[in-house]
């Protein structure tokens, strides 16, 4: 009985293998005998060396070949795993109340200080379509046209993929995509439009998450509450209203199928601007209606081409600078916004309206102008960044970097008066040699020992070099930074001089914070922004200017306008200063009077220079031109005594300079001196009846500036 037992579990002699006894190895069905071998303990089966071998003394059994149970297990296992990976990225990236927002910015529309709109940004939006209450032949009519099967597919619908794909080999191109109205959802709502096999297979992959989460109406009222229209409308509700100005839940089948009939061109098929190619989709659309059984032929034959409301003639700009500069804030005021928004700016229409009117008065050529109008405290009132916007968008009041010129004196004075100089202070007004740089006076005259009060008057470049050397690069900078300058500002005694770039925008505020004797002055275009954030409060705190350095600063800039600004001086108070880069690339005036602060800029883009300009010129006339009308001024019928040259002014401020105090002796006299626009002079018997004569204004016509 032994022996059959033994018979019976023999293994198949093809299958046999030797295994270990001890230190003896045998092999049955060969009849050997055993062998000394090695010692291969380690090879039994003791549970710790896979069981591949049985103990001594036990027959080998044989097992099928076949894929191990424990790969099977691990496979299920990492598809697990795949699959809740899969599906932790889909909630992150692709969260269902993603699919109700719109995929562009609604609109937002801007208004003026008395709630007039100014300008509109973002897409036509209106709330959101119920699919299960809006007519039948609505929701047939995008059913036939852009996915018969949407109630019967997970998705994708393979029928319609492969249609698509024979149809794009016939032609040789794509020209059909195949996608679902849940793709179509997808993509709109979570993808970008590039046709690369990634985008398709994770257009796929959202498109099961959206119908495993989904109902079929819910996905196709989210799509139909997105999809584009053109004219810059998403959603059908308010392509509805621009188009045929009706409630989707009121139109009638021709009015549906013409819709269903833009979403595969849009922009193209648009019917207020091309109502031919929108009636022809139109009848694609109902013909297709009737191949899917939603119409009869004789319903179909009935429905006649739609007529559309006609395009609204833009009575709302679009875009403005101010508009552009202010959005962001304004967006982020408004919060979330699911239909259209408006949002209350600074801007003051009529202070708008001087400042466009007197940059278009100012008679430039191919030069560029620029204008910032605030209020002591920031409040941006009017802003013109370029002489057209529909040419050049650009702004050159918030983007552009320019060197400020003489204007930048501004730090190098304050920085002075920290460090305990006064308006009085003597300073040094001859040549000077700094590491080997020589900086020089625009009218290469040098005074000696004179006031710090007359030495910004009449902008002296070596006085500005001596004092940055004497209180310390780091004092100016420190004194910029301190004023709200943001721009980089080179380590270097030049900067001085103006030579580090700086915005209009910026500039204009730290002459605000002067004004205001509060720094640093934040520019802003939104009423509320007093609702600061906690963090915000604590670094965004303002200082105030100590009351002897603000009054010496306005000593300072009130001398500026009878010296290179004279050309700004108004009847009231008025505060400023003149800048001008090498060569009159750029030339400024930044100044303040009553409750507005105003900076000017002209330059080219290209920063090529301009021969003549200067900021004592064409910006101050700018500046003051504007001031006149903002501040209901009367004009200025005679200029202020000149007590220097000025550099900035031209050459008809010299003259009239040197020739003021000989005029002021021969009216003793009986006499009248008389100047001409050439700047000759004429002597004749003075006319007591004759009304005081205007200081003319307008510079000498130039080459690049057209005369007033």
């Amino acid at each position: 009985m032994a022996d059959r037992r033994n018979d019976d579990m023999r293994p198949d002699p093809f299958e046999q293998r030797p295994y270990d006894a001890g230190r003896v190895r045998y092999n049955h069905s060969a009849g050997e005998q055993p062998q000394a071998m090695p010692d291969f303990a380690a090879w039994r089966d003791d549970g710790a060396n896979g069981g591949d071998l049985p103990p001594p003394g036990e027959p080998i059994r044989t097992r099928r070949r076949g894929i191990p149970l424990r790969w099977i297990t691990r496979a299920i296992g990492a598809m697990l795993i795949l699959l809740v990976i899969a599906i932790a990225w889909l909630a992150i990236t692709a969260p269902l109340s993603q699919s109700l927002k719109p995929p562009t910015p609604p609109s937002i529309t801007l208004t003026a200080t008395d709630g007039t709109p100014i300008a509109r940004r973002g897409a036509i939006i209106a709330a959101p379509v119920v699919a299960s209450e809006l007519p039948k032949h609505v929701t047939e009519a995008f059913l036939a046209i852009e996915d018969r099967q949407f109630y019967s597919h997970w998705g994708i619908s393979p029928r319609g993929i492969a249609r698509a794909a024979w149809a794009n080999v016939g032609s040789g191109g794509v020209r059909q995509g195949g996608s679902t109205i849940t793709q179509q959802l997808a993509k709109n709502a979570f993808l970008d439009s590039d046709r690369t096999a990634a985008r398709k297979l994770r257009e796929a992959m959202i498109a099961f998450w959206l119908e495993a989460w989904l109902t079929k109406d819910e996905i196709l009222s989210r799509y139909l509450s997105n999809v584009y229209f053109g004219d810059n409308v998403y959603g059908l509700r308010a392509a509805s209203k621009h188009y045929f100005g009706r409630e989707p839940e009121k139109m009638n089948i021709g009015q549906a199928a013409m819709l269903a009939g833009l979403v595969k061109a849009p922009s193209r098929l648009a019917p207020t601007g091309n109502l031919e190619g929108a009636r022809k989709r139109q009848a694609v659309v109902v013909a297709a209606m009737v191949d899917a059984g939603f119409l009869t032929k004789g319903e179909g034959e009935d429905v006649q081409p739609q007529r559309v409301l006609a395009r609204r003639a833009r009575g709302l700009p679009t875009g403005t600078y101010f508009a552009d500069w202010v959005l962001p804030s304004a967006r982020d005021q408004a919060g979330e916004i699911q239909t259209e928004a408006s949002v209350r700016t600074t801007l003051d229409r009529d202070l708008q309206r001087t400042a466009e009117r007197v940059i278009r008065q100012a008679g430039l050529r191919q030069a560029q102008a620029a204008i910032v109008a605030m209020k002591r405290d920031g409040e941006v009132v009017a802003m013109v960044g370029g002489r057209d916007y529909a040419k050049s968008p650009f702004n050159r009041a918030t983007q552009a970097r320019r060197q400020p010129g003489s204007t930048f004196k501004l730090f190098v004075y304050l920085a002075a008066l920290r460090a305990g100089l006064t308006p009085e202070t003597m300073v040094d007004d001859s040549r000077v040699e700094i590491a080997g740089w020589k900086p020089k006076n625009d009218d290469n005259r040098y005074l000696g020992e004179i006031t710090m009060r007359r030495a910004f008057q009449r902008s002296s470049n070596v006085v500005a070099a001596r004092l940055t050397q004497q209180v310390g690069v780091r004092n100016v900078i420190r004194a910029a930074r301190d004023m709200g300058i943001t721009t980089p500002i080179a380590n270097e005694a030049t900067i001085g001089l103006g030579t580090s770039e700086v915005s209009l925008l910026e500039l204009t505020a730290a002459f605000a914070g002067v004004a205001d004797g509060r720094y640093p002055v934040q520019p802003h275009g939104l009423r509320n922004v007093e609702d600061k954030k906690w963090y915000q409060a604590l670094t965004d705190g303002q200082k105030k200017l100590p009351s002897r350095i603000h009054d010496d600063m306005l000593t300072l800039l009130a001398a500026s306008i009878r010296g290179t600004g004279r050309a700004a001086a108004l009847s009231v108070d008025a505060y400023g200063k003149t800048g001008t880069s090498q060569s009159g690339r750029d030339a400024w005036f930044i100044g303040f009077a009553g409750d507005l602060v105003v900076g000017v800029w002209i330059g080219n883009d290209d920063n090529t220079p301009n021969p003549g300009l200067h900021g004592g010129g064409i910006p101050a006339q700018i500046w003051r031109n504007f001031m006149v009308s903002a501040l209901d001024l009367a004009p200025v019928v005679k200029a202020p005594v000149v007590e220097d040259v000025d550099p900035e002014a031209g050459i008809m401020g010299v003259i009239e300079n040197e020739v003021a105090p000989i005029a002021g002796r021969l009216e003793g006299l009986g006499m009248e001196l008389e100047m001409g626009p050439d700047g000759s002079i004429s002597l004749a018997p003075r006319r007591e009846e004759a009304p005081v004569r205007r200081r003319r204004e307008e510079p000498l016509p130039e080459e690049l500036f057209e005369p007033q």
